[in-house]
């Protein structure tokens, strides 16, 4: 197959070169298509980073990224899609094992599920947590929740540590204790 044949057989919308590489713009319902034939056809055996964007206030709303390269690292590819809130994205996971947590940190943080994803959970934020801390609509201060405040509660952790400064020093590297 050409690289024409495969662009319209890929829908691919838009190709953009800049500074080196390469991104592509696909719709949504071929994106599983297309990671398999970069792994399987154009040898790009790493999935480098998934990640996503919120347009705010544009339809549709979210737009996933995955960042793709060779094995040698000579050649990187990025693909994007748009997707719609309340619409799952088709997971990557059977295709590259590393998808499972950049999938789940996608949901985490912004809200976006993954159709047969084998462990859809949050990965950062505890369950139950009702919010998704990168969408744009999330206020900068957060928001209350129930979740006990057990990180303040006690000795801090590294009260007393091997570490020292000296008050009011902002100056250099923290020395560990006796160098002076």
């Amino acid at each position: 197959m050409s690289a024409t044949t495969d662009a319209a057989t890929l829908g691919i919308e838009e190709v953009v070169e800049f500074r080196g590489e390469t991104t592509i713009s696909i719709p949504l319902e071929k994106l599983e298509e297309t990671l398999k034939k970069c792994r399987d056809d154009l040898n790009y055996e790493l999935l480098h980073d998934i990640s996503s964007l919120d347009h705010l206030g544009e339809e549709p709303r979210f737009e996933m990224v995955y960042e793709l390269a060779t094995l040698d690292d000579s050649k990187h590819l990025r693909i994007k899609t748009k997707v719609a809130e309340d619409v799952e994205v088709p997971t990557a996971s059977g295709i590259w094992k590393t998808a499972n947590w950049h999938e789940r940190e996608v949901y985490d943080m912004m809200g976006i599920k993954f159709a047969d994803h084998p462990q859809m959970e949050r990965i950062l934020m505890w369950e139950g947590f009702p919010y998704f801390p990168l969408r744009k609509d999330f206020p900068l201060a957060g928001k209350e929740s129930e979740m006990p405040d057990v990180a303040f509660t006690g000795v801090a952790p590294l009260e007393g540590g091997p570490f020292v400064t000296s008050p009011g020093s902002t100056n250099g590297e923290p020395r560990a204790k006796g160098e002076s």
